[in-house]
């Protein structure tokens, strides 16, 4: 992980996000904390890594999630050259 985000603030953040016990507690707490557009732009570089573990081209990925082409690479990157974190949380959802 990259060093320059590791601070008190963002560990602070981390704790909230680790004790909320549902997805209604994920909703009311994510509305608060993010604007819309930046809950959806999340969640569409998830669904991006989830289609592209399952080998899904490209172009099927940006038709069906309205990602850009540099998004999809991004993730792309972050699949191949990361952290691990999409591989940790998909395999622990079972999508992998």
């Amino acid at each position: 992980m990259n060093k320059k985000i590791r601070t008190e603030a963002v560990d602070h953040l981390f704790d909230a996000i680790l004790c909320l016990r549902d997805r209604e507690e994920c909703y009311s707490f994510f509305e608060d904390v993010c604007t819309i557009n930046e809950i959806l732009s999340l969640s569409q570089r998830y669904e991006v890594a989830r289609m592209l573990r399952q080998k899904r081209t490209y172009l099927d990925i940006a038709e069906k999630t309205g990602a850009s082409t540099a998004t999809i690479s991004r993730v792309n990157r972050s699949l191949n050259y990361g952290n691990d974190g999409y591989d940790m949380v998909l395999e622990r959802l079972g999508e992998e």
